[in-house]
This record gives structure tokens, C-alpha cells and sequence, in this order.
């Protein structure tokens, strides 16, 4: 187990590094040009992602379809993603990371394109979608979307379930003196309960969960970078600095070569935020009364969130309090950082961090069974959906209580096995997104 263990790391090592990078990157700046910089639209997006659907419609809304994507991709990456960046990479990987986001929005919003224009309807009247039935119906390549589909199940059974109860578990029991079996039991009972009410269920809570917990953590991040205001300017100037500079900065603590903090910034960030993994466009579907232009930029809008929100309130926050006392950082485990940080509040810092991180931990299981949901429709029938609900909330049990050194690595190697068919979807049919997008009216 331990040789297959490695072998599967060191294939996760290969993906998500320079070839994976550089195909998400090429497409990022591929989309980005052709659609005439479609990011500048993000606060119309904004706008539109507000609006009201029809009262009756057996369909989710536009914004439950955000807020259940932001549910999958807010999570433990915004926190400990972002401080590990920093911590292997240098004050330049934020800038990176930040980057990345920026041109991941116009791939998400071709992806999404593309899966509110395909989306089906269901008997009951909703709709739903994403990129295997844009592969099987428009490309004809069936094999592709079954691969892809199951590649996105056993990625909902390992990150989206196994790994995030993991966390969740690791988050309470650090601060409460319970057994991980009670919190894994306690975890699955309340995923459960949402689950089998279906995607309208699951939409309508991660609509009031997702706020909730951005506003909570964002607020002890803007105190910390508050409190270290007079660092501010010397934060972001590092961040800028390192993006460029092989020099050390910051004192010459955290500097890094370039390339280093190119290729962590860009992967962390393509990471947390899952534009091109063909995650997204699921809940895209989902929509029914906005127009494909218009669901385009409505999902693209969760990567500004994701990424260039949480992700660099998290940044600057580290870095201004690693300015204020390097001496904390020095020795400190990167998956800390956060943490040294948080410690700077008036009240219970750490637990309250704690508390965040199981919060991200169950939005996202809650998330992710979305789009397991979706992928086990497809191979399935709706048949298979409750079956698969049945095991999801297994997963969350087991994810508590085992060591997941191998869920991890699988999990990564199923993410890499998702986005390289979306991938390809997505430049088969580049001309499509481009031509028909003129077509649609904001």
C-alpha cells in the first residue's frame, strides 16, 4: 500500500505541476483575450447573480447556484492553501495565486457557458447539466463523459467527503475534548439531513451558510490587518516585490526564487478556486431563467469571491503579521500561520479560526455532494443518485476516523482526471463559446 501510495503522489506531483499549470494558464489567457477580457464584466455579474428566479420554478436560483459552488470551493484551501503558498513559495505566490483567479474567471465562464446552454430538464421540471452531457451531445464523445463522470464522483467521495470531514474532525476535536467518531457521526447525520432533500435543499442552505462564515472569518482577517496597518504598504510592496524579484525580501525572511513562487502561487491558486475542473458548470445548469451569457458571468463572479477576496485578505493578513513579529513565523509549521495570526485578537483567536475552518469543512460537503449528485445521475439515472447519497454520508464517517494520507493523494490525482477531459471539451468547442456569446444579450 505504502509503494502504491507513492507512486499515486508522485503522478499527483507530475499532473499539478508544470504540464497541468501550463494547460489551465494557456487556457486561462486563451479565453481571457477572446472574449475581449470578459473579467471587466464581474460586478454586472455581481448584480445579476441578486436577482429573484420565478417563485415556482422547481429549479434553483442563480444565487443558490453561486452560493453552492462558493460552498465547494471556500474551504480549507482559502486558509491553509494560501499561509503554505506563502510559507514554500514567498510574500510572491499571493501575487501569483491572485493572478491566477483573475484570469481563471473567463475559463469558468466559457465552462459555464457552454453547461447552461446544454442543460437539460428533468421530469419534474428542473433543470440540470454539465460538461459529460456537453461532451456526449455536442462532441458525441460519450467515453470522455462517462470518464469524466466518474472521475467526479470519487473526487466528491475523497475531497469532497473523506477529506473535508477529516478536517472538520481535526478543527473540533483541537478544541473540544470529543471522540472523532462523535464528531463523524454527528457530521454525517446533519449532511444526511440536507442531502435527501435534494439540490433545492442543499442550494437553500449553503445560501445562508456561505455568508455566514465568509463574514465571520473575512471579519477576524480585516482585524489583524487592522491592527497591523503600519505594515500594510510594506505587505504589499514584498508582494509585488517577490513576484518579480529573486532578492529576498521582507528582512529576508520568505524569499524565494521566482519560479518557485510562480509555480505554488499559480498552483494553490488554480487549486482553491476549480476553474477548469468542470466542477462549477454543474450548478450552472441547475439555473433555468438566466440566459448562457448571463450564467456565464453569474458563476465566473464566484471565482472574484473565492480567490481574489478570500484568498487576499488571507494573504495580506499573513503577511502583515509576519512583518509585525517574524520571530512567530520562523520556526512555525506553514499549515499554522493562519493560526500565529489569529492569535492576535482580543478574544479566543485560535478557537474562533477553528470554529471557520469546520464551517468551510462542512460547506464543502455539503458542496461537493452537488456534483457527486450530478456525475452519479449521469452514470446512473436519478436511481443512482440516492445510492450515492447513501455512500457519500459513509464517506463523511470514515473521513473522520481514518488516516487519509491515500484519500489525499487520490483526491488530487481525481481533480487532475477531471479538468484534462473539461479541458479538452473546452478547446474542441472554443469557437463555439466565442461565436455563440455574441449571440446573447446581457
Amino acid at each position: 500500500m505504502d509503494a502504491f501510495n507513492e507512486l499515486v503522489q508522485r503522478l499527483c506531483d507530475f499532473l499539478w505541476n508544470m504540464p497541468m499549470l501550463v494547460l489551465l494558464l494557456g487556457t486561462h489567457l486563451y479565453f481571457t483575450f477572446r472574449t475581449g477580457f470578459i473579467q471587466k464584466k464581474c460586478f454586472l455579474g455581481i448584480r445579476m447573480s441578486l436577482r429573484q428566479g420565478p417563485e415556482n420554478s422547481r429549479s434553483v436560483s442563480a444565487y443558490e447556484a453561486l452560493s453552492t459552488a462558493l460552498a465547494a470551493t471556500i474551504g480549507t484551501g482559502n486558509i491553509i492553501g494560501i499561509s503554505t503558498a506563502i510559507a514554500l513559495g514567498g510574500p510572491g505566490a499571493l501575487f501569483w495565486c491572485l493572478l491566477s483567479g483573475f484570469l481563471g474567471m473567463a475559463t469558468c465562464y466559457a465552462e459555464s457557458f457552454l453547461s447552461a446552454k446544454y442543460r437539460q430538464r428533468a421530469k419534474d421540471g428542473s433543470t440540470y447539466g454539465g460538461p459529460m452531457y456537453v461532451m456526449e451531445r455536442v462532441l458525441h464523445k460519450k467515453g470522455l463523459a462517462v470518464l469524466f463522470s466518474f472521475f467526479a464522483v470519487f473526487a466528491a467521495l475523497s475531497v469532497g467527503s473523506s477529506v473535508q470531514a477529516h478536517s472538520l474532525t481535526a478543527a473540533v476535536t483541537g478544541q473540544l475534548p470529543l471522540s472523532p467518531h462523535l464528531v463523524g457521526i454527528g457530521a454525517a447525520l446533519l449532511a444526511g439531513s440536507i442531502l435527501v432533500g435534494g439540490a433545492k435543499k442543499t442550494a437553500k442552505v449553503c445560501t445562508y451558510l456561505v455568508p455566514v462564515m465568509s463574514l465571520i472569518y473575512l471579519s477576524g482577517c480585516l482585524y489583524v490587518i487592522c491592527k497591523n496597518a503600519v505594515y500594510l504598504p510594506k505587505a504589499v510592496g514584498a508582494m509585488f516585490q517577490a513576484a518579480v524579484s529573486s532578492r529576498a525580501v521582507m528582512g529576508g525572511f520568505a524569499g524565494t526564487a521566482v519560479m518557485t513562487g510562480i509555480r505554488v502561487g499559480m498552483a494553490k491558486g488554480l487549486f482553491t478556486n476549480e476553474a477548469g475542473m468542470g466542477s462549477v458548470p454543474m450548478t450552472a445548469a441547475a439555473v433555468e431563467h438566466t440566459t448562457p451569457k448571463q450564467q456565464g458571468l453569474i458563476s465566473m463572479t464566484g471565482i472574484f469571491w473565492d480567490t481574489l477576496v478570500m484568498c487576499a485578505i488571507t494573504g495580506i493578513a499573513v503577511l502583515s503579521d509576519m512583518l509585525r513579529a517574524p520571530a512567530l513565523y520562523q520556526n512555525a509549521a506553514p499549515d499554522r500561520f493562519c493560526f500565529i495570526a489569529f492569535a492576535g485578537l482580543p478574544w479566543a483567536g485560535e478557537t474562533l479560526l477553528s470554529a471557520c475552518l469546520a464551517l468551510f469543512a462542512f460547506a464543502t460537503i455539503i458542496g461537493w455532494s452537488f456534483y457527486g449528485e450530478c456525475a452519479a445521475r449521469y452514470l446512473f439515472g436519478e436511481k443512482g443518485t440516492k445510492l450515492f447519497e447513501i455512500v457519500y454520508i459513509v464517506f463523511v464517517y470514515l473521513g473522520s476516523v481514518l488516516s487519509l494520507d491515500l484519500v489525499w493523494n487520490l483526491s488530487d490525482l481525481a481533480n487532475a482526471c477531471m479538468a484534462l477531459p473539461n479541458l479538452f471539451c473546452l478547446w474542441a468547442l472554443r469557437k463555439k463559446v466565442i461565436q455563440n456569446s455574441n449571440s446573447y444579450r446581457f
